[in-house]
């Protein structure tokens, strides 16, 4: 009577696991440095939100007329406090959703932290014909 074989060979396994483990150590470096795009990403898009906030309050704030040295503007049932037609370093952080992200007020600049070093700095008007500053740190969060 003949047996028949069921299953793999110990050779044909050993086959799949080195073939698994070459798979595995070139895809491993694409996906290794997600934390510091992520990092980026969130920082790129806190930064846009920014821009967008106070674009949409300074549009506001030429509707309402309120372009003097102080101001202030209702969007969407929040106070923002304005300098110049623009957001202050209080009304910007009032502007946006800052949940998950941790802001510094120093003078005209509010500093918003992403992560650990990777930062985003909101400078308010200066002057009438001199609108906000807008930067994201791009030397620890690349």
């Amino acid at each position: 009577m003949k047996r028949q074989q069921s299953g793999f060979t110990l050779i044909e396994l050993v086959i799949v696991i080195v073939i698994l483990g070459l798979l595995a150590a070139t895809a491993l470096p694409r996906f290794a440095d997600l934390t510091t795009q992520a990092q980026s990403a969130s920082r790129d898009g806190l930064l846009g939100g920014i821009r967008s906030a106070a674009a949409i309050s300074h549009a506001q704030a030429l509707v309402d007329s309120q372009t003097g040295s102080t101001g202030s503007i209702t969007l969407e049932g929040i106070p923002v406090a304005l300098e110049f037609g623009y957001p202050s370093t209080a009304g910007i952080t009032a502007a946006i959703d800052t949940s998950g992200y941790t802001s510094t007020v120093s003078g005209s600049t509010t500093v918003f932290t992403v992560a650990t070093g990777c930062t985003v700095i909101y400078t308010e008007a200066a002057d009438a014909t001199t609108p906000p500053a807008y930067s994201g740190d791009t030397s620890t969060c690349p």
